[in-house]
């Protein structure tokens, strides 16, 4: 597959333009360009903004995935894990962050907050049936395959 170029519009002055940080680097950290300091209550949720817009190509998705350190250090992690950047969405892009952790944790502007994945998509067409092929699992739902 053709590696794909991202278009990368600074809504901001101080936002970074992500990149890869290691030859085999899945995903390239996006930071915080925010006026100020976000303190996160515990439990609490945040949009933080990453000064940029974006155009991906068609076929393609951004995914917006948390960063390990800030998951293990601070219990700080994305909401809707893995966010989706869609091919034609041009706004900022903005993490949803939420604090799981024990204590409050404060986002600084600059700070890394997030990992952007950029994935190859396939669109599915949908079929109505009257019944579904048999399966070896049947309707067995959550935990039904094993613990």
């Amino acid at each position: 597959m053709p590696q794909p170029t991202i278009l990368i519009r600074k809504v901001r002055a101080d936002a970074v333009v992500p990149q890869y940080m290691s030859a085999g680097a899945a995903g390239m950290d996006l930071v915080a360009a925010i006026d100020g300091p976000v303190t996160l209550a515990r439990g609490e949720r945040a949009a933080i903004g990453t000064g940029l817009a974006m155009a991906i190509p068609a076929g393609y998705e951004g995914q917006v995935r948390p960063r390990s350190g800030m998951a293990a250090e601070h219990g700080l992690t994305v909401v809707n894990a893995p966010g989706t950047i869609d091919a034609d969405y041009r706004g900022e892009v903005r993490v949803l962050l939420i604090n799981l952790g024990r204590m409050s944790v404060t986002v600084m502007p600059g700070q890394r907050i997030a990992q952007l994945v950029i994935a190859p998509v396939t669109r599915a067409a949908m079929s109505v049936v009257t019944e579904l092929p048999e399966s070896a699992r049947g309707e067995g739902g959550f935990g039904s395959t094993g613990s």
